[in-house]
């Protein structure tokens, strides 16, 4: 039998990860979620993994023909504009952070350590949410130096560096 959605998300707040906000342009509209559900496919063609609720708001626009999306993964100083993202439901979420767009239009944030411009590749739908196949357009580092933003058993936390014995 399998496990309860309770049990699945206490054993996988234990898995580390970082955060991103994806911003998705669909025809005219735009929205942005946090997503910690991001991973790299391929580097040839450069193929990323974005996996979205179908419930929330971003599906729907992901979902029209040409919709574009982007992958903003955030410094470890920008878990308010993470948490803006994730819980903001009235407000532009957009009036916070410096954004502008890149190749495709999708939304950019240009101070983010880095971010990738994607078309959409493909998609599948995986039990609630679908997983979304980027092909990368256009990619910047605008803050090489910069400590990700790492999330881990529902909080934020920031990377030590071990030295060398």
């Amino acid at each position: 039998m399998p496990i309860t959605s309770d049990e699945f998300r206490n054993t996988l707040c234990h898995f580390a990860s970082g955060v991103t906000i994806v911003t998705v342009k669909g025809g005219d509209d735009i929205h942005g979620l946090t997503v910690s559900a991001f991973a790299s496919i391929s580097p040839e063609p450069p193929l990323i993994a974005v996996v979205i609720d179908r419930q929330h708001s971003a599906y729907r626009l992901i979902e029209r023909p040409g919709a574009v999306f982007a992958v903003n993964i955030l410094r470890q100083d920008q878990a308010a504009l993470s948490d803006r993202f994730a819980w903001v439901k009235e407000e532009n979420r957009f009036l916070e952070g410096d954004w502008t767009t890149a190749q495709t239009g999708a939304p950019i944030l240009a101070d983010a350590a880095a971010w990738l411009d994607c078309t959409l590749h493909s998609s599948s739908a995986a039990g609630t949410h679908n997983v979304y196949i980027g092909e990368v357009q256009a990619t910047q580092v605008p803050q090489s130096d910069a400590a990700p933003l790492v999330y881990w058993n529902r909080g934020y936390h920031r990377l030590q560096s071990h030295d060398d014995d």
